[in-house]
């Protein structure tokens, strides 16, 4: 049976494998360059500057233009990245939906179930044997990618916890990959026909991914809040790397006046007409800058609960999987 599933699949390993040296063979280059770039433009040695609380307001502007610089640089390669966060459903698509519905489809499975090879174990060798492939893909995609998109995330203001960059490193691709492939097993055992399977597999991917990205992630722990005057001498003690779910300015009794943006005027400041900075927004005196968010140090906590979730979603598929399979004629 396992010879069986290796010869079944063995055109898809290769393929993938081929697929894989070819994104490779793309991305070292660019890699590699962003991390000279980033060396040259003294921008290591600002990460761990601006990680000290007593750094000083010319080299926190410094490093900021050397982080605008590099931006304006790289910056176009997040519409790469945000093809690079396809993969996993990819997988999905073409490993996971076919494993069962093809077989069904063109009728091969009778003929392995009428050799002495019973369903469940049939089941389980497919679907073992292709975990595990899948599984070793996934590490390789998630070490490559952490290297890959570490000189953009430390560039980034929000870090590692922004959109898009979260999901490409650490362990998370692991349990996106585990997720799809079982999605698409699971689809392959009720729909039987391989397009409606990786439809359901797509659209079900892109569902589930969405509703934990936006309602699930920012609730993972508690968030902070942080609060700053409007007016004052030199940029906010704010860390890079914190993810702002919001922000805004209020008043002294905490009525939001405006949302999405901040203030900040020097001690006095005043318009050319003379008005108060923040006068025209009905700023009463007290009024201060308010956000919301997530330290930056919670990142290998936000990625450990992420990947639970999707791997015990890959296992809770697999099990209702392998009770359809016994209900297939």
């Amino acid at each position: 049976m396992i010879w069986l599933t290796w010869r079944q699949h063995r055109k898809q390993a290769l393929f993938t494998v081929l697929a894989f040296a070819v994104l490779a063979a793309v991305l070292v280059p660019i890699g590699l360059s962003m991390r000279n770039t980033f060396a040259d433009l003294g921008l290591t040695d600002c990460v761990g500057q601006l990680a000290r609380a007593d750094v000083a307001v010319t080299t926190r502007e410094a490093c900021d233009a050397g982080f605008h610089r590099f931006s304006n640089q790289y910056g176009s390669l997040n519409l790469l990245a945000v093809l690079l966060i396809t993969l996993p459903v990819l997988v999905g698509l073409f490993w996971g939906a076919p494993l069962v519905a093809r077989e069904v489809e063109q009728g091969t499975h009778r003929f392995v179930w009428t050799q002495g090879v019973g369903r469940t174990r049939w089941a389980l060798v497919k679907f073992g044997l292709v975990g595990a492939a899948v599984l070793l893909l996934a590490i390789g995609y998630g070490l490559g990618m952490s290297w890959w998109v570490e000189p953009l995330t430390q560039a980034a203001y929000e870090g590692r916890l922004g959109m898009i960059v979260f999901d490409l490193q650490g362990i998370v691709p692991i349990g996106y990959t585990l997720f799809a492939v079982a999605l698409g097993v699971f689809a392959g055992t009720v729909w039987k026909r391989m397009l409606p399977a990786m439809g359901i597999t797509l659209a079900g991917f892109i569902g589930v991914r969405a509703a934990v990205e936006l309602l699930a992630r920012p609730h993972y722990q508690p968030a902070r809040t942080q609060t700053f005057p409007i007016e004052m001498d030199g940029p906010p003690e704010i860390s890079r790397g914190d993810w702002i779910l919001t922000q805004g300015v209020r008043n002294p009794d905490g009525t939001m006046i405006a949302e999405d943006t901040r203030i900040q005027c020097p001690p006095g400041g005043k318009g050319p007409d003379g008005r108060v900075c923040g006068a025209e927004l009905g700023l009463e005196p007290g009024a201060y800058n308010w956000q919301l968010y997530q330290p930056g140090d919670r990142f290998w906590l936000f990625q450990g609960i992420e990947t639970g979730i999707f791997v015990a979603l890959a296992v809770l598929l697999l099990y209702l999987a392998l009770r359809r399979v016994r209900r297939i004629a």
